[in-house]
Order: C-alpha cells, then structure tokens, then sequence
C-alpha cells in the first residue's frame, strides 16, 4: 500500500474494510436488537432471574464447545466463508424465534435452541471478522481499525435497543417483530459479505483441530505478554460482562421502568461507549497499551460497583454509561495489542482463545443469577466489580514485574 492513512476514521479509507465495517454494523443491529428482546422474552416465559441465567448458561455452554474449531476454521479457511455462513446461522434462529412467537407457538425451550445455536455462531463469526480486519488495513491502521469496528458495534448498541424496547411495546409489532427484524438484517449483512476478499488462507493440514488449538496455546504462552493479556480478558469478560443479563430485573424491579426503560438503559451504555470510542479511535496511535487496559479495567470494576448502588434510574444511566465506555476501551485494546504481538497465522485462534471469556460469561451468568435470587442483585454486582479490580490490579502487578525483564516485544 502507498501512503499510510490517519485521523479518526483512517481505517475507513480502505475498501475491503468499509465492506466489513458496513455488513458488522448491520449484522450487530439485528443481534442487539435481538438481545433485548430475548431477556424479555425469556423473563415472560419464566418470570425469575433463574430463567435469564439459563438462556445465558445454554448460550456460553455452546461457545464454550464452539469456540475453539471457529478460532481453528478462521486459520484454516476462508475467513470470508466463514463469515458468510456464520450470519446464515444467525438469520435462520432469529426467524425460527420470530415464527414462533407470531404464531404463538412458542417454549422456554426454543428459546434456549436458539440461544445455542446462535452462540455457536458467534464463536466461528467473531475470530474471523477480527483475524480478517488484520489482512485488510495496514499494521499502523490495524489499532484504530478495530476502535472504528467497535464504535459502529456500540452505535448499534445505542440505535437497536432503544428501537426494540419501543417495538415490543407495540402491540402489532411485539417480540416476534423484532426476531424477524433481526433476522432480516442478518441477511442484508450476509450479502455484503460476498464483496469481501478470501483473506489468508493456510490451507488443509493432517492436525486436528485439538492439536492446532494446542498449537496456539503453546505460542500464546511462549511469546510475552500473550498470556497475562487473554488471561485478563477472559477473567473480565466473564465476571463483568453479565450485567448485561440483568438489566431487565433492574429496569423492571429496580427502577420500574419497563420494557421501554430497558431498551434506554441498553441504549445508554452503548452511547458511553460510542463516545468512548470516538476519543480512542481519535488517539489510538498516541495511546499507551498496557497503561491503557489497566486504566480501563479499573474503570469498568468501578462502573459496575456504581451500577449495583445505584438508588434510581437517572444513577443507574450514568454508571452505564461509565461501563459501556469502559468496557469498550478494554476490549478494543486487548485485541489490538495481542494481535500487534502475534503472527498472522495465529490471529483466529488466539482471538478464539479469548472469546472464550464469553462462553465463560453465559456459563457465570447462571450462577450469578442464582444467587442474585437467594441474596440480592445489588450484593452480586458489587461483588462483580470487585473481583474485576482485583484482577485488573493482579495484571497490572505482573506487567511492572515484566518491565524489569527487557523484551524485544515490548510495546508501551
């Protein structure tokens, strides 16, 4: 490539990313949406928080099996096959949900079907999308590249669940609307995709998927600073990220603000985020990594305690907001740096190995709802932002002791 491009939305100049970049964006519409109108669903179909940990728990169970032959597919094939049958996948539960719900058909189980399937997608779709957003920028664009492709993930996050907790107020539109709005997006995003290059393919291999994800592990643990960053992102991302699971309870028993006050509350947290992002992508070159991951943990631990001590819905925004900023500047920065630290042909697998963390968060969710039942919601998000400082000062320790030990990978 010639000249370097910058500014806040450098990654943008590049056209195979604009197509990526496009097709997530409405890809994420149709699963964010979806996402509010499955906790309403399932607490209609269940009324306890037991019922949302389940869907949840079904969900990280499947991305728990999942996740590593995605991560081992994106290394091996065509990440943009990948892509393409991944949001197939993700179309075809949406409108199985939506059918459903319109005729009146549907279970507690169907719900969970879906869930599975779809985590299942997740984990062979997320590992692609991330290793192909390395092929198509330059190395000096690939940070701001994945800030841009996280702020159009949030943008949505503010536009779709607002939309959805409006539609399922609507009596001729309702849930099942929204599954099958959900579902037509998906295919909007699938036929994008086909713009797309191939990406870097290694070709067949007599390995077993277990021997290359074995492979990866062995080269996240050989190379420095791999192993404490995934370590990290794993820990937070199941521990901290099931706040998302229970904001239907606080809108609903908390603060009484129903579906709508549900979808506002989603919405919140993802213009946090957006602004968040606006602000990284503007200073990505600037910024300095592992500062940067320690700073943003300490701030979601914190966002989270603030979320469980909110007394009413204005508070309880503003702590989303901190979250959904937070939240975004942790992620964004964990898989710029791990992916500036790899070879090319461990992007997918290694990026599996931390999508792992969300297999972990639906499996936590279930528990963490059990004991909001027996305790208190309050008690367990407050509990949840304290162990993510304690993990976020557990990472920030072991990066000052490897900074007494020069690497050649050294990187901020």
């Amino acid at each position: 490539m010639s000249e370097v491009a910058s500014g806040t939305w450098a990654a943008m100049s590049y056209l195979p990313y604009r197509r990526l970049f496009f097709s997530s964006a409405i890809v994420v519409f149709g699963v964010m949406g979806q996402a509010v109108a499955r906790g309403w669903l399932a607490r209609e179909l269940t009324g306890n928080n037991t019922g949302l940990g389940g869907v949840m728990l079904v969900f990280g169970a499947s991305m728990l099996l999942a996740t590593p032959l995605g991560g081992v597919a994106a290394d091996r094939y065509s990440k943009r096959t990948v892509l393409i049958w991944s949001v197939v996948a993700l179309m075809v539960s949406s409108a199985f949900i939506g059918v459903a719900v319109v005729a009146d058909e549907i279970a507690y189980w169907m719900l969970l079907v879906a869930s599975g399937i779809q985590a299942a997608a997740f984990a062979f779709y997320l590992p692609a999308r991330i290793a192909l957003i390395s092929e198509v920028v330059p190395a000096q664009v690939l940070g701001n590249a994945i800030v841009v492709a996280q702020m159009s993930q949030e943008a949505m996050r503010v536009i779709a669940p607002a939309l959805a907790g409006v539609l399922i107020g609507v009596a001729w539109f309702g849930v099942g609307g929204v599954f099958l709005l959900a579902g037509a997006a998906s295919a909007v995003s699938a036929a994008l995709l086909f713009g797309l290059p191939r990406g870097v393919v290694r070709g067949s291999t007599s390995r077993s998927p277990l021997a290359e994800v074995v492979d990866a592990v062995r080269y996240m643990r050989a190379t420095p600073g791999l192993g404490v960053i995934a370590l990290l992102t794993v820990g937070v991302v199941m521990i901290g990220f099931p706040y998302l699971t229970f904001l239907p309870t606080l809108a609903d028993e908390r603060f009484g603000v129903g579906a709508i006050g549900f979808g506002i509350m989603s919405g919140v947290a993802g213009l946090g985020a957006l602004a968040a992002g606006v602000v990284d992508a503007r200073n990505n070159r600037h910024l300095r990594p592992w500062l940067t991951i320690a700073c943003a943990g300490v701030a979601f631990g914190v966002s989270t305690i603030a979320l469980g001590f909110a007394p009413t819905f204005a508070v309880g925004l503003v702590a989303l907001a901190g979250v959904g900023a937070s939240g975004l500047v942790f992620q964004t920065s964990t898989q710029a740096l791990m992916l500036r630290l790899s070879a090319l042909e461990y992007h997918g697998r290694l990026q599996s190995l931390v999508i792992l963390g969300f297999s972990g968060f639906g499996l936590a969710a279930l528990p963490l709802g059990l004991l909001a039942d027996a305790t208190s919601l309050r008690l367990v998000l407050i509990g949840m932002g304290a162990v993510v400082l304690t993990m976020t000062a557990g990472f920030a320790m072991t990066r000052w002791l490897h900074r007494r030990r020069p690497s050649p990978l050294d990187i901020g």
